[in-house]
């Protein structure tokens, strides 16, 4: 069993912690194939946006600053949120990642960035999104049905 120990605190003794209780910790997503969470769409709308305003290729630091604004949130998305979504949706082929050229990050005097960029397929995972969302989830259903047959 996957189970972590936790240290005794004054609120008392040691105990298991089962760490398949904490989505965090679990490989294994609850939610259909091929779908998007909130978070993952509202991470490629603004990946999108910056890609139609130039920006081909983001940080995750910009990437928060978009998704701040557009959401007008009064906080940044916390970046472990971010940054395990951007792996998920790399994984999926959704964005690409590569790591920037050093002779840039040396110029302007800090560490390399990690950027991403949309790939075609985040477009058409997209509207399939968008159209799930508007309908309900009866284009989940409809297509489920399809292929049972």
């Amino acid at each position: 069993m996957d189970k972590a120990r936790c240290t005794g605190t004054s609120l008392g003794p040691q105990k298991e912690l089962d760490k398949r209780q904490i989505s965090a910790y679990s490989s294994v997503m609850r939610r259909k194939p091929d779908q998007l969470i909130p978070i993952e769409v509202s991470i490629l709308e603004a990946a999108l946006a910056l890609d139609k305003h130039g920006t081909k290729a983001f940080h995750g630091y910009a990437l928060a600053k978009v998704l701040k604004t557009e959401t007008k949130r009064r906080t940044l998305t916390a970046y472990g949120t971010l940054y395990r979504a951007l792996h998920r949706l790399e994984r999926a082929g959704l964005v690409e990642s590569f790591w920037e050229d050093p002779a840039h990050s040396e110029l302007d005097g800090r560490p390399r960035r990690r950027l991403y960029r949309v790939t075609a397929l985040a477009q058409i995972a997209l509207a399939r999104a968008r159209a799930e969302q508007r309908s309900g989830g009866k284009i989940g259903a409809l297509k489920e049905g399809l292929e049972a047959q």
